[in-house]
């Protein structure tokens, strides 16, 4: 009889007695009329909770579902050993949704809930007290219901448009960004603040909060993603046991938009997280790291909207050439590789990576891609877009990138000696022009023998060629008259 005492004593509680946290019935999901209990967070690594600590002073619990808001006394208004059991009641405020699509409706009710969220935002920045694990908890709950959403269809979806160019197109921008900026400041305090205790809050914010957070940089409303960027950077940062879940799921989101939709909003952002974290890298570089470049940054290459995110793109991959010198030759293929063929202003972007990657490149890295690389240089210097052949002779102005070519002018010169005689002879701009004879001034000063020879081969394959020419347009000739000859004999006149 003892025993079954004991046992009763530890019952476990059941889902009726706890499962809302407080948050009012799962069923209730009206708007404006209570709090959206029903988004949950799956704490996959939460410990078991253990046995129940006697009750010693003032408890913290949490309190009992609103069915509606009401404004509740300033922190500043209660005793300090109130204060948390307010902060909880003060969360529960926070989880009513409110309709954004009318500014009409409920004014009093978003106002009181602006007010609440700035004071939480207030009171976890100051530090004016560590607030408890189930604080924490519900917080991270109050942030899921207020953040975890379904974005509304993209402008591609609706218009059938191209992705928006943000410096010519207006962004969407989100109804309820005053109350989603408060909530996303919150987190962001939270996640930065020195009284945030790691090892509780890895609890809460685990790897199915992260992934959902990763889902929200498809928002086309960029404040929202800088928000994101920052917050999911910080976690990145503090969050030691997340760092290959972080990087693995970014890597998955970049394998998505390269072979399969090619359309997302959030790659720029992702990409400036990723800059700062390969800057971060120690050496010798990881193989996951290596491959990390191969398979998702320089595929990133092809999408069509590469010009919304190639800054942020370039800054990786050169950033990946300054820790590992070595991965030059890997880079320089990779880009020849994606190189655009119709498309010439991502074709001058090329070349402005292709510069900033030579800068980083050593001789032995150089010597090994300089054949293929010099070829395409060579088409680009003879584009018909003056643009493309201006940015690729660009190149010679930079000192690091002539002293490769100088070191290795006999075999740099014979691939371009031919595009450089064609430039002078008959392109169109008088900059590229110009340009054109500057660098083949500069070749003539680097080794005169060597220009001569390539001079002389040059000028041999264009007398072959006319002599080619000639021969094709007397064999041509011949067949006209023979046909001219036919057709006068069997001519038949009616």
């Amino acid at each position: 009889m003892f025993k079954k005492i004991i046992k009763g004593g530890h019952k476990k509680p059941s889902k009726s007695d706890g499962n809302d946290y407080g948050f009012g019935p799962p069923g209730n999901r009206n708007p404006g009329s209570g709090p959206a209990s029903n988004v949950v967070v799956n704490h996959a690594s939460r410990t078991a909770p253990g046995p129940a600590a006697p009750n010693i002073g003032t408890t913290v619990t949490a309190p009992p579902p609103m069915n509606s808001m009401e404004a509740l006394p300033l922190f500043r208004d209660v005793p300090v050993s109130e204060r948390q059991n307010l902060f909880l009641r003060k969360l529960q405020v926070c989880c009513f949704q409110l309709d954004f699509s009318d500014t009409l409706k409920s004014v009093r009710e978003k106002e009181i809930k602006r007010q609440t969220l700035l004071e939480l935002v207030d009171f976890i920045q100051s530090g004016s007290g560590k607030i408890t694990e189930i604080c924490q908890e519900q917080m991270i709950r109050m942030v899921s219901v207020n953040i975890f959403r379904s974005l509304p269809p993209a402008s591609y979806e609706t218009t059938g448009q191209e992705a928006l160019d943000p410096e010519e197109d207006e962004p969407y921008l989100e109804p309820s960004w005053p109350h989603l900026q408060l909530v996303y400041e919150l987190l962001l305090r939270y996640v930065v603040s020195s009284d945030t205790d790691t090892k509780v809050a890895k609890k809460y914010i685990d790897h199915s909060f992260v992934l959902k957070l990763l889902d929200l940089f498809d928002s086309e409303d960029p404040r929202e993603r800088e928000y994101l960027k920052t917050i999911l950077h910080r976690i990145y940062g503090k969050f030691m046991v997340h760092r290959p879940f972080i990087r693995k799921a970014i890597n998955n989101i970049f394998y998505r938009f390269i072979h399969e939709t090619e359309r997302h909003s959030g790659i720029g952002e992702l990409l400036e997280i990723l800059g700062s974290i390969i800057n971060g890298f120690a050496l010798p570089m990881k193989e996951e790291h290596k491959l990390f470049l191969v398979r998702a940054l320089i595929p990133l290459h092809k999408p069509k909207p590469i010009s919304l995110y190639h800054q942020q793109l370039s800054y990786c991959i050169v950033q990946f050439v300054e820790k590992d010198y070595k991965l030059a030759d890997t880079v320089i293929r990779g880009l020849l590789k994606y190189w655009p063929l119709t498309n010439c202003q991502k074709e001058i972007l090329f070349l402005g990576e292709l510069e900033e990657v030579l800068e980083a490149t050593q001789s032995a890295e150089f010597q090994r891609c300089m054949v293929p690389l010099f070829r395409q240089i060579a088409r680009c210097l003879t584009s018909s877009h003056f643009q493309v052949a201006e940015r690729a002779l660009f190149l010679w102005n930079n000192e690091h990138i002539v002293s490769l070519i100088a070191q290795n002018g006999s075999v740099v010169l014979p691939i371009i000696f031919e595009a450089l005689e064609k430039n002078i002879q008959s392109h169109w701009n008088q900059a590229v022009h110009g340009l054109t004879v500057n660098v083949r001034k500069m070749f003539l000063e680097m080794d005169a023998e060597m220009f001569e020879m390539c001079q002389k081969q040059y000028q041999e394959k264009e007398s072959r060629a006319k002599e080619l020419e000639e021969q094709r347009e007397t064999t041509w000739k011949m067949l006209a008259d023979v046909a001219a000859q036919k057709g006068g004999e069997d001519m038949v006149s009616v």
